[in-house]
């Protein structure tokens, strides 16, 4: 008998552990995917602590995977071979039949199938998943490097790529974390005229680093949609930082018929008033991640542009100590799981 390791959590709350499990044959219009690095991302915690609803435990979380493909189940030889490389993200696969995925919708299906939820996620040696859930990862790619951009990379490229805004247009991206400082190396990649926002004159640099043309300090005491309007106002702003305060602050920051794309989550309401919406016709949009499609398109992206997530690499044994530190916010910016 053939095994494998993962690492899943018994009880909501609960350490990892690692165990081992007889390795899985792919079903119909599945494959297994010898899983060589999965992304630790804030959002397993809604996993790990039983956060949604039909989570069930153990649960191995995990939905920022890169490997290559081990095993083909029936129908899924027709697009793809075994040793390609591929990715997973949080589009996990979708149900085909609910409305959103008729309407050709797919990243809102009604039941989507995000690893970690629907089935057993990355962290592990081995991962089976639809046929509908992969992207092709590039050569130039490592896999450590693919991996986070299947949930953090897809999310922020898909956000400004479908947000208003054009090339040349000034785009602010709020927060330089974990999202953000894709966000900004995206945001110069598309042409855009980018500004980093984040907390502190030191941060400066570093988005400059990152490709930013404009720094604003949100604890200076210019507020920061005056230091937006400023520089003639933002097209679009994405809203990395999970903080409905500073989300909040950009919105008098747009310019008239200025986007708000938010992904950053924070539980607390956002305080934005019709007024500052109407008379100038401001739009605020959610923007969760995107298709597999989506996935492959920002690989390919970030391949031609030389755009990298900044990652520390750890073991699968070291699963926990990788999980606390990115619960803590220590990381920079996101914590690599790899097993080959």
């Amino acid at each position: 008998m053939s095994v494998y390791r993962t690492a899943q959590v018994a009880t909501a709350g609960g350490p990892f552990e690692i165990v081992e499990r007889e390795v899985p044959q792919p079903g119909p219009g599945h494959v297994r995917v010898a899983v060589e690095a999965c992304g630790v991302c804030h959002s397993d915690s809604l996993f790990v602590n039983g956060g949604l609803p039909g989570v069930r435990f153990p649960v191995v979380p995990g939905h920022e995977i890169a490997g290559r493909i081990e095993d083909l189940g029936a129908g899924a030889e027709n697009a793809w071979q075994v040793g390609d490389r591929v990715a997973v993200g949080w589009f996990g696969g979708s149900c085909g039949h609910c409305t959103p995925c008729r309407q050709g919708d797919f990243v809102v299906c009604r039941y989507l199938k995000v690893p970690g939820w629907a089935y057993d996620g990355g962290y592990a040696e081995t991962v089976v998943a639809p046929v509908d859930s992969l992207a092709r990862i590039p050569d130039a790619l490592a896999a450590a490097d693919a991996a986070p951009m299947a949930c953090a990379g897809v999310t922020t490229y898909n956000g400004l790529r479908r947000s208003s805004a054009r090339p040349g247009d000034l785009v602010a991206v709020l927060g330089i974390g974990g999202l953000g400082h894709l966000g900004v190396q995206y945001a110069a990649a598309m042409g855009f005229e980018t500004v980093a926002i984040a907390r502190g004159a030191a941060k400066a640099d570093f988005a400059k680093e990152l490709g930013a043309h404009h720094y604003v300090d949100s604890t200076a005491d210019t507020p920061v949609a005056d230091a937006l309007q400023a520089l003639g106002g933002a097209k679009a702003v994405l809203a990395t930082a999970a903080n409905s305060e500073a989300i909040s602050a950009t919105v008098d920051g747009l310019s008239p018929r200025g986007e708000l794309v938010v992904i950053g989550v924070d539980p607390e309401p956002l305080a934005i008033s019709p007024a500052q919406l109407i008379m100038s016709g401001k739009v605020v949009r959610g923007h969760a991640s995107g298709t597999a499609q989506d996935v492959q398109d920002t690989l390919a992206f970030s391949a031609l542009h030389g755009i990298r997530p900044m990652t520390e690499t750890v073991p699968l044994d070291a699963v926990d100590e990788a999980y606390r530190k990115m619960m803590s916010g220590a990381a920079r910016f996101r914590m690599v799981l790899t097993t080959r």
